[in-house]
């Protein structure tokens, strides 16, 4: 008797304090704005009603705001006095990175040897002018049409050809008895540019890069005008052996000997695996003492799909690396 005595009262007491909670929630409806952050994480989960529960949640958030932006201002002031103020690291997904094996060191030994044999060698070494072959899939649209003529401007020394119906290997052939350095074939999708295959001749890589986001210098609103001048060609975040090869092979399509007095600059930044193509052109003011950026265009986002050993062959080639859907599953795990 004793036990089921205690037992009910544990009961009861239980029911009451969840009873006291749901009319405290109730009580607290008209004066939400005076509960503290604190409370209102411990009424969230309790409150049954939906619309109150919304409530508490967003006075939760306002709250969570206001702390945080008091915090930056006392920061703020702070500095302003000349004190030392200790900045904290933000949580990115660049910070949280996964560990790989693969990244480069900024002054590793084996890798600055590596690249004096690779296959760009000769064009880091200005032994070599890039040559570059253009071309598109069978059937090009308007639209891919307009492309190539906007890579013709910016890359120098293209020619396109039409592809008519010719196979990729005979083009490559050809290509090398003509002594090109490069072949980019342009595909596309619903009459959008959807990727890009460049295949460095004559031993390779060929690499697979899909676009997204592609939208032409006409179409872009306030862009400049381009030059002939030889742009300077800027690579950013490449920290893998499959990164750096990837941007050595992006950067000989474009001469290594930039005429800084024109003023264009073409940018290859890589973040997430995602590589953002942009077209500059420096504009300086008040007698070169500021400076300021123009678009030209176009502008691009490429993402590694795949880099095979040698030319085109996507049935007998030896592959360096090729993307699949699992391979990405964590977001932090990156591999260009």
């Amino acid at each position: 008797m004793v036990k089921q005595a205690d037992s009910s009262s544990q009961e009861r007491n239980s029911a009451g304090k969840k009873n006291l909670s749901k009319n405290e929630g109730k009580k607290n409806v008209k004066g939400i704005k005076t509960l503290s952050a604190e409370r209102l994480r411990q009424l969230i989960p309790q409150v049954t009603n939906k619309n109150r529960r919304r409530d508490f949640a967003s006075r939760l958030r306002t709250l969570v705001k206001q702390e945080r932006t008091k915090r930056r201002r006392s920061r703020q002031a702070a500095e302003s006095r000349g004190e030392v103020v200790e900045k904290q690291t933000p949580h990115t997904i660049e910070t949280l990175r996964r560990a790989d094996e693969t990244i480069v060191e900024a002054e590793d030994q084996e890798i600055l040897e590596a690249d004096e044999t690779d296959e760009f060698s000769k064009y880091f070494q200005g032994k070599s002018t890039p040559k570059i072959l253009l071309t598109t899939c069978k059937k090009p649209s308007r639209c891919l049409l307009e492309f190539v003529k906007e890579l013709q401007i910016i890359i120098p020394n293209v020619f396109y050809y039409k592809r008519g119906d010719y196979r990729i290997k005979s083009i490559v052939k050809y290509g090398i008895n003509k002594e090109f350095t490069d072949i980019i074939v342009l595909a596309e999708h619903l009459k959008r540019p959807s990727g890009m295959y460049i295949s460095h001749l004559p031993e390779g890589p060929t690499s697979f890069f899909k676009l997204t986001n592609v939208k032409l210098a006409q179409e872009m609103k306030g862009s400049a005008a381009v030059t002939t001048h030889q742009p300077e060609v800027i690579l950013n975040g490449f920290t893998t052996r499959l990164g750096r090869r990837a941007a050595r092979q992006l950067a000989v399509l474009f001469p290594q000997r930039p005429e800084f007095h024109g003023r264009r600059a073409i940018c290859f930044h890589n973040q997430r695996d995602f590589i953002f193509f942009r077209h500059h052109r420096y504009i300086f003011s008040e007698g070169g003492r500021k400076c300021r950026l123009q678009e030209i265009g176009p502008r691009m986002t490429l993402k590694l799909r795949s880099m095979q050993h040698g030319t085109f062959d996507p049935s007998g080639g030896l592959f360096e690396f090729e993307w699949k859907p699992d391979m990405q599953v964590d977001r932090k795990k990156m591999f260009v």
